[in-house]
């Protein structure tokens, strides 16, 4: 049998049976489309991440004081101090930068008669460059400014707006905790980081101004961050200075790490087991969809079997051969579950927007979750469709014209 006349007879039975064609091709359809958002979560999953890595930098390490298993045990949280970082620095010739972190948040912020409540972090001078933020209007923290613990400032895109609305923040000066600040720069917008904290809601200051007017600390560090000139060494040079740390803070063998080290790869593997969950339950109720999909195409098959069984006695009696009826009812589930497909396939597109703006998830779509989605529904015309295809190819001439 050619295949045009075959595609022919195919559809003419399609044709012909429209209500249950459009059962078949909606229950295939909402199999494949969840399933395709499944692939477009996956994909969007690991798009989101590279994506947070490369404004990371893949060459960074951000370590970071106390330690959830530290705390566990009792230990203090202030663990790291400057000359921490200046020891990692001299240890590691292949650092290129490294900049000391302090923190402190809901800090009062105000300007003129506008109050806010704002993160407030201390940084060592080049902060831009440390970060990979640009400062897009203004000028980055200098070592003059950390070295003369100068009341300066950068500060985030969301708390300019909050404070200074349409005005140019640059050159202004803002009350941080009672302490007269001068804006010296302004940083590009970030948006929201995987916590769900607004990176553009901070003002960044020299870490000395910070730990000794805002803090009253003049040891001890929140953190800092070191960049590698070799990328490709970056989980080696990871492990290297947590055993440099752990000697240099006398930890003894057996106790947990009074620290932490957040490497790139830390922050793939994050994110992706923080969307894998909800990638489980969308992968597990798209199998369910596509296995009964293929159950309701099994049954109508079945059913159709049983109402053209004259037909099929008839070509039978005119010389068809059995293969030819098998082909003829694969096609026929073939070319439901292939439609039904490409519909799931354009019913996942303004379904995934739903998913993104309820639960903020990352998706892509691409061709990967095109050609998923086909190839799921071909298996699904095939597994399915084959018993009723051979149930009516087995009939024969005589029997088929009796019924």
């Amino acid at each position: 049998m050619q295949v045009s006349c075959l595609l022919r007879q195919s559809l003419q039975a399609v044709s012909a049976f429209r209500l249950r064609a459009v059962f078949s091709l909606l229950s295939v359809a909402l199999g494949v489309g969840s399933l395709t958002v499944i692939v477009a979560a996956t994909e969007g999953a690991y798009q989101k991440a590279y994506e947070i890595v490369g404004r990371f930098g893949p060459d960074s390490l951000l370590v970071i004081g106390g330690s959830d298993e530290a705390r566990a045990i009792g230990q203090r949280e202030k663990t790291l101090t400057i000359e921490d970082m200046r020891a990692v620095l001299e240890r590691f010739p292949t650092v290129y930068i490294g900049v000391p972190l302090s923190s402190q948040g809901d800090v009062p912020v105000s300007y003129r008669s506008k109050k806010y409540r704002t993160l407030v972090v201390g940084a060592g001078s080049n902060f831009s460059l440390a970060w990979t933020w640009p400062v897009v209007r203004g000028s980055d923290i200098t070592d003059d400014h950390v070295k003369g613990a100068r009341k300066v400032a950068l500060i985030g895109a969301f708390l300019a707006r909050e404070l200074f609305g349409d005005e140019e923040p640059v050159g202004r000066t803002v009350i941080v905790k009672g302490i007269p600040v001068q804006v010296i720069g302004m940083l590009g917008e970030r948006g929201m980081a995987t916590h769900g904290a607004n990176l553009d809601d901070r003002l960044v200051m020299p870490i000395t101004t910070v730990m000794r007017k805002i803090k009253n600390e003049r040891e001890y560090i929140s953190a800092f961050r070191v960049r590698f000139l070799d990328q490709d060494r970056i989980e080696e040079y990871t492990e290297e200075l947590r055993t440099f740390l752990r000697d240099r803070h006398g930890i003894p063998d057996g106790q947990p790490d009074d620290f932490r080290v957040i490497s790139p790869t830390e922050i793939i593997t994050f994110l992706v087991a923080l969307t894998g969950s909800l990638v489980v339950f969308l992968g597990i109720t798209g199998t369910i969809s596509l296995v009964v999909a293929g159950f309701v195409l099994a049954n109508l098959f079945l059913l159709s079997v049983a109402e053209r069984t004259r037909e099929i006695g008839i070509r039978r009696a005119l010389g068809a051969r059995r293969r030819e009826i098998l082909l003829q009812f694969l096609a026929e589930a073939l070319l439901l579950t292939t439609a039904g497909g490409l519909f799931g396939f354009l019913l996942a597109v303004p379904s995934s927007r739903l998913l993104a703006f309820v639960a903020d998830f990352p998706l892509h779509f691409s061709w990967r979750a095109l050609a998923v989605g086909m190839a799921l529904s071909t298996v699904v015309g095939l597994v399915f469709g084959l018993q009723p295809a051979r149930k009516a190819a087995r009939l024969t001439p005589l029997e088929a014209l009796r019924s």
